[in-house]
């Protein structure tokens, strides 16, 4: 049996550039399915879908983006083609699969990680889902306002008007909070 030599190097390419951000996409179909098995299912789809379309994907771009757009496209079409299914997944039922949000590397996280913690989850479920997409993909994925507008499919202009909206409801949400804790 031969490999085509090209297969193999369209295969090395997909996996330096597109397997890395398998976390990323991971974390983002679990907020869209709401079921371990069905965020793997979503990824799984996802994946097959970019390999399939890698030579469209151009080289320097962000792949990331890329593929939260595919993921996206698929789950869609997914919650059309069976209306039963709940499109957001909380922040606390992110977390009893196994989903962690905050990230390590930073040492404010570690101090005043446990103590946002609960408020902040709260604060996140009250968001509209529009809302806490946006916010979810700039400040936990940190994707650019371009590259959240590629994956939600809207204009630049409307991420940003969403974003600002979505940022001030967190504030205002967690004003009292602040207070509360002395940090206002």
């Amino acid at each position: 049996m031969q490999i085509n030599s090209e297969a193999i190097s369209k295969t090395e390419r997909f996996e330096e550039i597109a397997l890395v951000h398998l976390d990323s996409v991971y974390r983002y179909a679990l907020y869209m399915a709401r079921d371990e098995s069905d965020a793997q299912n979503l990824v799984q789809d996802t994946y097959l879908r970019a390999y399939k379309l890698f030579d469209k994907f151009k080289e320097g771009t962000n792949c990331r983006a890329w593929l939260l757009r595919i993921l996206r496209s698929k789950f869609t079409y997914t919650i059309c083609r069976d209306k039963r299914r709940t499109p957001v997944m909380h922040l606390p039922e992110m977390r009893d699969h196994g989903v962690d949000l905050a990230t390590d590397t930073d040492p404010e996280d570690r101090i005043f990680g446990d103590l946002f913690d609960d408020a902040m989850t709260a604060v996140m479920d009250e968001l509209p889902e529009e809302y806490r997409t946006a916010v979810l993909l700039a400040d936990v994925e940190g994707l650019s306002h371009i590259e959240i507008a590629d994956v939600m499919d809207c204009p630049t202009g409307t991420v940003t008007s969403i974003l600002h909206r979505g940022r001030r409801l967190l504030r205002k949400s967690l004003q009292g909070y602040a207070a509360r804790y002395g940090f206002a």
